[in-house]
């Protein structure tokens, strides 16, 4: 039984221990991409903490037999199993193990105190069937092992949360058999960040990269609180057919006097700047290539630029899971009655030229 585990000691076989998020970071470091460094809270530890505290059975309980559209009732049990979690003390070995873990990852970057993200990922989560993505919560910038901890045994918490539970019910999860692991990585410190896919998510085209950006982390892309830029490039040209730059009027920064990440206004002139460097742009798009070629589908991808670190080694992937959408349509030609394999073919023909 292994308490935490090193994401580059992890894959995709991994799952069971480590959930999805935490399970495909190890699987692109060991692919070649770069990713933060960082660790797993592993499902054992998650599970040694319900047992040994005596609440598992009490959690179950509560949720046996719940109407999830009963919404005061949904609210209630939830209610009940946080005030258990936050009340049970974690198991001192797991503590340690944590602590442990997160002292290794800062001598690694070689600082005494290195910021990081703590994010859950379920054992549920990321699957090519079902995207149980937000299911759960993320800490953002946390600093010191005792934070760590606490954002730790949080997160074990978010796992029932009244939208979680509502979500596997209704997508007929088994409560007990949806585990939780935890994935502590160093935060990139972001001049930039946001998603991209491997396909055009408005139509499904298989040729394009889309890239969604902003100022600062990413989570003001994800959450839709700003317009981001966006970039559409084809895979075989490697140009840029469509370019569209947001006014991006907020940014989602670490705020050292408040201790933590907050929303700040961008300055004016910033606001309608391109958040990307064209370098940038092309080595997102042959990460994206890589990551989608490694894993054999479509892929929804979180990446980050760090501005502490000098082109292309600032250019980080933070996160991928396989595409939902597109991917459980019917297989067939998208444009045109044609496939994939064609459409590529013809963007790359394009640029043949016989004298």
């Amino acid at each position: 039984m292994e308490l935490i585990l090193d994401f580059k000691n992890t894959d995709k076989t991994f799952l069971p221990r480590v959930g999805g998020k935490n399970a495909s970071l190890g699987e692109m470091i060991k692919a070649g991409i770069r990713v933060p460094p960082g660790f797993a809270v592993t499902t054992d530890s998650y599970q040694r903490f319900i047992t040994e505290t005596g609440i598992g059975d009490a959690i179950f309980g509560l949720m046996a037999d719940l109407d999830v559209d009963d919404v005061a009732s949904l609210n209630r049990a939830s209610e009940s199993i946080q005030k258990l979690m936050n009340s049970a003390a974690m198991p001192e070995d797991v503590l340690e193990a944590i602590r442990a873990g997160y002292e290794d990852l800062c001598r690694a970057c070689g600082a005494d105190t290195v910021p990081v993200a703590v994010r859950s990922s379920a054992t549920a989560e990321d699957l090519p069937t079902a995207s149980f993505a937000g299911q759960q919560d993320t800490y953002l910038w946390i600093l010191g092992g005792d934070s760590v901890v606490k954002s730790v045994k949080r997160c074990w918490a978010s796992l029932f949360t009244p939208r979680a539970i509502s979500y596997r019910v209704k997508n007929n999860f088994p409560h007990e058999k949806v585990l939780i692991s935890v994935g502590v990585q160093k935060m990139v410190h972001s001049k930039a960040a946001g998603v991209m896919f491997t396909l055009n998510p408005t139509n499904g085209d298989p040729s394009k990269v889309v890239i969604e950006g902003s100022w600062g982390l990413g989570e003001t892309v994800v959450s839709g609180s700003v317009t981001p830029d966006k970039f559409v490039v084809d895979k075989v040209i490697m140009e840029v057919s469509e370019k569209t730059i947001s006014t991006k009027h907020i940014e989602c920064v670490y705020n050292a006097d408040k201790g933590g990440v907050i929303e700040a206004d961008v300055a004016t002139g910033r606001q309608t700047e391109c958040c990307l460097e064209e370098r940038e742009v092309m080595e997102l798009v042959q990460m994206a290539k890589h990551i989608e070629k490694h894993y054999g589908r479509p892929m929804d991808i979180e990446w980050a630029i760090d501005e502490d670190v000098p082109f292309p080694e600032n250019v980080f992937i933070v996160q991928a899971r396989p595409e939902t959408v597109w991917s459980q349509k019917k297989k067939e030609s998208v444009i045109g009655k044609k496939s994939g394999y064609q459409l590529l073919m013809e963007q790359a023909m394009k640029r043949i030229k016989i004298s």
